[in-house]
């Protein structure tokens, strides 16, 4: 239950700090206020929300406009309030749900993120299996041809995209491993369509991954959560359940990093992937 900041019983010193927010809340609602319109609203004495205002305002956090009464935030709040929305340790929110999501498929589970032109293994859960994809944190890997890459790079800004893709080499790992940068663009387009990025053994031999993007606050990819197989252990029919479950983990990771919209996504940056 709230506290009544007016209420007699509370302590002075938690009573005034009651008052302040009190104060700074309604503030915020309505920009350029006047003591009257404040001291109504909050059932505080004039002289109460006067004294409180100038504290604030000798503090930095209140303004007072020149030629009136009335009283608003500064940018001191703002910067205050920033502070709040910085990133919070991306590893610290996806480990518990990688553990797990290796622990619902027995299979090994990565988190990556960009580097120059690679992707950056961060953190990874091994498999409980004595045969899995071989990796380590630290390790890097290409954009062209894993699932993780392919997500960051399919949700990227296009301008930006392009610059990444400069300085990418579509080096040839496998048979499988698209080589040209329209076929790769091509790639992404189907990528964003469908939700998720695969790997068809494209990386490392026998091995197959799935993979979904990681936003921020801004709505921007910074990381790829993925899931990877042996060939031998992968089964198709169960591939729309472990894509959820990859976006169950991915959703909540990136509300927790201030993503309003997960996936941000917008068909007509998914056409001109397409069109390039």
């Amino acid at each position: 239950m709230d506290a009544d900041p007016f209420d007699p019983k509370q302590p002075d010193s938690v009573a005034a700090v009651l008052k302040v927010f009190a104060i700074l809340q309604a503030l915020g609602e309505n920009a350029d206020t006047g003591i009257s319109e404040l001291s109504v609203r909050l059932a505080m004495p004039k002289a109460t929300v006067y004294r409180f205002l100038q504290t604030m305002k000798t503090l930095g956090y209140v303004r007072q406009e020149s030629d009136s009464e009335r009283y608003g935030l500064t940018m001191k709040v703002y910067e205050l309030g920033t502070k709040a929305l910085q990133t919070p340790n991306l590893i610290e929110l996806a480990k518990h749900h990688m553990q797990l999501l290796a622990d619902q498929t027995g299979e090994t589970v990565h988190l990556g993120m960009l580097i120059d032109s690679e992707i950056i293994y961060v953190h990874k859960v091994d498999s409980r299996h004595m045969l899995g994809m071989y990796s380590r944190v630290g390790r890097r890997a290409p954009l062209h041809c894993t699932a993780i890459g392919k997500v960051l790079m399919a949700w990227e800004h296009p301008e930006r995209r392009d610059r990444i893709l400069d300085g990418a080499e579509f080096q040839r790992f496998r048979d499988k491993t698209i080589t040209e940068r329209p076929a790769y663009l091509k790639e992404l387009q189907r990528v964003r369509e469908q939700g998720f990025g695969e790997d068809r053994e494209e990386f490392d031999e026998h091995i197959r991954c799935l993979g979904v993007p990681i936003f921020d606050r801004l709505c921007q990819p910074v990381a790829g959560l993925s899931v990877s197989f042996p060939t031998f252990r992968y089964d198709p029919t169960k591939e729309p359940e472990l894509v959820a479950m990859l976006h169950d983990a991915a959703r909540d990771v990136s509300q927790r990093l201030g993503c309003a919209h997960y996936p941000p996504d917008g068909p007509a940056q998914a056409r001109r992937l397409g069109d390039r």
